[in-house]
């Protein structure tokens, strides 16, 4: 007959299994089973050619203070081979108070289909990009960052699947610049190829990839919504609308977009602390695509997106399960040590990399922890009443 105390030691060794088994799954499982299944497919959807009539395009711009990007981007966009006739460009400066604007008059004058908003009122991004759709002609919106910088065949790619009238959203490859082994930004890099790679498998399989990046991707216009005035990622909450809607949402690695990666710990910190708010905004919205009938939706909003966003609540729930175990019990006893090493590891770097020394693996741990914590805090800042989406932008080109 089992004592109290021997169930108490069940039940909780059983939490501490399933929250480890929870996290490894969304890290580790879930990405190898679905690279594995679709090994050798590609996305299945009807294209365009380039000799094809081609859409019109309006690529829309939300701009704060981007000086030192914004005439490299608008470049980047003009040159693209994609016929100038059938593009028009949209760029929304939110109140910006360093050179943004005089740079954009001058090319506005430059380029005939570059129209430049001044908005004197900070309002964030999504309200920005709300304001510039009103004003769009293009059938096909094409977001993108003011620093990401687009290969020479970027809009045709990221067009080119539109002429199935399933897909409803399509996202770029992101390709980071500007890496440094001083801070973050290859453990960065490597997060976002990973990120790119699973949303490419997500599309080839059921077409449902989970968010586009947000630094570039496009969607038919007439599939847009307004994004909530108070909601801090509206690109995921654009496509969760687009599976609302019972469109696709696809990924193609084709369609090459650069962005200088961020190498400063804090500033990704912050970052993230935003999106993980927005995260959880967005899981409260779309709560319902839970258990949504189209085939694979559910699973891998699940799988990549809920199960990630609620690990630090498995971290915790292991870490105060283990505690509780390793009283009396070698073997949890042990994992407690192993633990509660891991948990140093990210103030050992930190140390290691006041003296200059910077040790990869331990770089990879502290992304780890410093995410999971990202995402503790975003929570709870859910909670709260949030009034504004106003962003504040990563610093660009770290050194």
């Amino acid at each position: 007959m089992l004592t109290e105390s021997s169930t108490a030691f069940f039940i909780i060794s059983v939490l501490f299994w399933l929250s480890a088994a929870v996290i490894f799954y969304s890290y580790v499982v879930f990405p190898f089973l679905i690279q594995k299944m679709a090994k050798g497919k590609k996305i299945k959807a009807v294209s365009y050619s380039e000799e094809e009539n081609l859409p019109f395009l309006t690529i829309i711009i939300a701009a704060f203070n981007e000086e030192e990007v914004i005439e490299q981007k608008i470049r980047s966009v003009i040159t693209n081979h994609y016929p100038h006739d059938k593009m028009e460009i949209l760029v929304g400066s939110d109140n910006s108070t360093d050179a943004t604007n005089t740079v954009l008059e001058i090319l506005s004058a430059e380029f005939s289909g570059l129209q430049f908003f001044a908005f004197e009122q900070r309002r964030g991004k999504g309200n920005v990009i709300n304001e510039l759709v009103n004003h769009a002609k293009g059938e096909i919106l094409v977001f993108t960052d003011a620093n990401v910088l687009l290969e020479k065949n970027t809009l045709f790619e990221l067009v080119r699947y539109f002429k199935d009238t399933g897909i409803g959203l399509v996202d770029s490859r992101m390709v980071n610049t500007n890496m440094h082994p001083g801070g973050i930004s290859f453990q960065e890099k490597a997060y976002i190829s990973r990120e790119v790679n699973i949303k490419h498998h997500e599309s080839v399989l059921w077409r449902t990839m989970m968010g586009p990046f947000g630094g570039c991707f496009a969607l038919r216009k007439d599939l847009y919504s307004p994004v909530p005035r108070n909601f801090m990622v509206d690109d995921f909450y654009i496509s969760m609308r687009v599976f609302e809607q019972g469109y696709a949402c696809i990924n193609n690695l084709g369609a090459l977009v650069y962005e200088d990666v961020s190498n400063n710990l804090g500033d990704e910190f912050r970052r993230k602390i935003r999106i993980a708010t927005g995260n959880f905004q967005n899981l409260k919205r779309f709560s319902g695509l839970l258990w949504h009938p189209t085939k694979g939706l559910s699973f891998c909003l699940i799988s990549h997106k809920v199960l990630r966003w609620l690990g630090p609540f498995f971290l915790l729930t292991a870490l105060f399960s283990n505690l509780y175990l390793a009283v009396g019990n070698q073997v949890y006893f042990y994992l407690l040590l192993a633990h509660c090493c891991l948990i140093i590891l990210p103030l050992c770097d930190l140390l290691l990399k006041r003296m200059s020394i910077n040790i990869g693996i331990l770089r990879f741990v502290t992304h780890f922890y410093s995410m999971n914590l990202a995402l503790l805090t975003g929570f709870f800042k859910s909670l709260k009443n949030i009034e504004s989406n106003v962003w504040k932008p990563t610093q660009r080109n770290q050194a």
